[in-house]
């Protein structure tokens, strides 16, 4: 049975209200004050309350601020009850949270059809609020899952890898993958998607699954401008073969390292720069931005991707990241920059703090909420 809140100090009020409500099948329970009928909400969470404006101690806009403020009882449908019918009082009435005024002396029909409007928008709400509690559901099980697919920490000889995945509430399409393609060579990749949701994840693990099964044909998996020139073909967004990926498209950062000639070959499809930092003298820390031009893969066909190489001296130190890493918003309205980020890794490196766990406690301070807007990747590998 529907569960009504009557607050009211005037005892002829509260009978002709519940005597109404009842009379249409509603559970009513009333409350002579502001604050007995806040103790009543918090115990009953009614899908409407009706309160008085005018009340002692504690009037109806308080009270009617505290239940909008309380996560539980937030769509509680509120009605003030008033004998103020002035364009400002109800200004001030709606401003303060009321969803809809029922004026005095109270009219018995008006009343049941305010009632049964307030119980539908209730309603609504709550069906709204358990879709919402379905899809983030879906989401965190969708997140489980590609975080499930994501390889473990690799530790050689030659070179030792740690990564971090943080899904956002909202999931993006952030995947990445490193394995060997012989005894020479180390794949590393790390993608994103763009948007959100389930889609970009599906997209996501579909490219990690081309990708660790080496099913683009014609395609030498050690040469990274052939990799993501194969991808831009198979990937097309406009491609009829693959309509559940239409409209979608994705960065990479995509790398080889040979472990004998201690060369990195890379190239990168509008995605960020990746970072190589070497120097052990705390003063002669260097950082190099690793990026080669190119647009996302799966924008246009036409497009082309080349691959750029370096060498990696001994204890060099190379991050891969999403844009989640550094596109933060902090308390001063500012946007994190990816200079930010690499003047903290340069800072840790400094003080031979530079592992992730250090690192990722720091970018939680520097938002306005200690959890990321975005899906947030990070590799670092150390090279020995």
């Amino acid at each position: 049975m529907t569960e009504i809140l009557v607050i009211d100090d005037d005892p002829t009020i509260r009978l002709v209200l519940t005597k109404a409500l009842q009379k249409q099948g509603y559970n009513v329970t009333v409350a002579k004050n502001g604050q007995e009928g806040i103790e009543q909400a918090q115990q009953l969470r009614p899908a409407l309350i009706i309160c008085d404006w005018m009340m002692p101690q504690m009037d109806g806009l308080e009270v009617c601020r505290w239940v909008k403020k309380n996560p539980e009882l937030s769509t509680t449908f509120f009605i003030l009850l008033t004998a103020r019918g002035e364009i400002e009082d109800r200004i001030i009435g709606l401003d303060t949270g009321a969803d809809e005024f029922l004026p005095k002396p109270i009219e018995i029909n008006e009343l049941n059809a305010r009632v049964r409007a307030g119980l539908r928008i209730y309603q609504l709400n709550q069906d709204l609020r358990l879709s919402k509690q379905i899809l983030e559901a879906d989401l965190a099980d969708a997140a489980d899952y590609v975080s499930s697919l994501l390889p473990p920490p690799l530790k050689s000889e030659k070179v030792t890898i740690d990564a971090r995945f943080i899904p956002s509430k909202q999931l993006g399409g952030d995947c990445y993958d490193y394995n060997w393609l012989d005894s020479e060579h180390l794949a590393l990749y790390l993608l994103d998607v763009a948007g959100h949701g389930v889609g970009p994840a599906l997209l996501s693990v579909s490219v990690l699954n081309v990708l660790r099964s080496r099913s683009l044909p014609n395609t030498d998996f050690s040469q990274p401008n052939q990799v993501l020139n194969a991808l831009n073909q198979y990937f097309q967004i406009n491609n009829n073969q693959r309509q559940q990926y239409v409209d979608k498209y994705f960065t990479i950062w995509y790398g080889v390292y040979n472990i004998i000639q201690r060369q990195l070959v890379y190239a990168s499809a509008g995605h960020p720069p990746a970072v190589l930092i070497s120097g052990k003298a705390p003063n002669n820390i260097q950082a190099q931005k690793l990026k080669t031009p190119g647009l996302p893969i799966g924008m246009f066909a036409e497009a082309e991707y080349v691959s750029a190489s370096c060498k990696i001296d001994a204890s060099s130190t190379l991050y891969i990241f999403s844009d989640g890493v550094y596109e933060i918003n902090q308390p001063d309205g500012n946007i994190w920059t990816i200079d930010d980020f690499i003047e903290t890794v340069c800072h840790y490196r400094r003080n031979q703090k530079a592992n992730l766990e250090n690192l990722l406690a720091y970018l939680r301070t520097v938002g306005v909420k200690d959890t990321f807007d975005d899906d947030l990747s990070l590799l670092q590998i150390d090279f020995k």
